[in-house]
């Protein structure tokens, strides 16, 4: 033993006892794009994240908590395909925690660990594809405007906002989204396979709470972060939450807590982000929260 003599010797040199998990966390609506003041679920966003995370040579595993109603498709399955190459890259196990909602495209981004893990009261599924917006046709009529639209191709004003709906505008539209939801079932089949229970309701775009989506096979158990890595890796664990490296720009914007300087909102674009606020808490609100 050699007692207070020990710390004489560099820390990365001396025995080290503890168990340490890296921590990903995964929040947010997704979608491509964002700023440093209103930040995106996206592949660009969480890269450096997740390379950090499967960095940790020791760490057994790479814990990563996802709590996201869903969004873009694209952004869903690259943050999907670029865990699962880390974990393939570093033989690392992914444990996969979901929060407040694993739903749509949070629910697929889940699908890339290897095991899935739910607080009870959690909600997951949502396995479908949604398309959203608003209809105007009256709008400019009444306000004396009239809306002038010149195209090279007779569709390039499908689903025009200020036009009435057309029915092959629909039908197209209807299927391109069998087409989306096709590759997402497809990867809840394959990831989730001898799993699954026969519910012809699975793939309907329902969602569950975590208890009801384990009885479906959609996670593999029911319980909280550090009490089942506890009961995996020990007392002695140590969590590692990864974060990403910021400038001096992103310090004095995040400010202490991470939140906005409200001295810089005027000049933060602060307007156009109300309605980025409304849509976001419409994607949410789907699932009562």
């Amino acid at each position: 033993m050699l007692g207070p003599l020990k710390y004489l010797i560099p820390k990365k040199f001396r025995k080290q006892n503890k168990i340490k998990i890296p921590l990903v966390k995964l929040s947010g609506v997704i979608q491509a794009g964002g700023s440093q003041f209103r930040p995106a679920l996206n592949l660009a966003n969480v890269e450096e994240l997740l390379e950090k995370a499967f960095d940790f040579k020791k760490a057994p595993a790479v814990a990563i908590s996802i709590n996201s109603p869903g969004g873009s498709p694209v952004q869903s399955r690259a943050i999907f395909h670029k865990i699962r190459a880390l974990a393939k890259e570093k033989e690392k196990k992914v444990l996969v925690f979901v929060e407040d909602v694993a739903a749509s495209g949070g629910y697929l981004i889940a699908l890339a660990g290897d095991e899935i893990i739910a607080d009870p009261t959690s909600i997951v599924g949502s396995i479908g594809v949604i398309s959203g917006g608003f209809g105007f046709p009256e709008l400019l009529r009444k306000i004396g405007v009239e809306r002038r639209v010149y195209t090279a191709g007779e569709n390039k004003s499908v689903l025009d906002p200020f036009l009435p709906e057309k029915q092959s505008d629909i039908d197209h539209l209807k299927s391109l989204q069998l087409d989306v939801h096709k590759v997402f079932i497809d990867m809840v089949k394959e990831r989730r396979a001898g799993k699954l229970a026969d519910d012809d309701q699975l793939f309907s775009g329902l969602f569950w709470s975590g208890e009801k989506g384990k009885e479906l096979g959609l996670v593999d158990g029911i319980g909280d972060m550090l009490t089942e890595l506890k009961l995996r890796y020990g007392d002695k664990l140590e969590v590692e939450v990864i974060e990403a490296s910021r400038g001096f720009v992103g310090r004095f914007i995040s400010g202490r807590h991470g939140a906005i300087d409200p001295r810089m909102a005027i000049g933060a674009g602060i307007a156009g982000g109300a309605i980025d606020t409304v849509e976001e808490r419409l994607w949410w609100s789907r699932y009562g929260l």
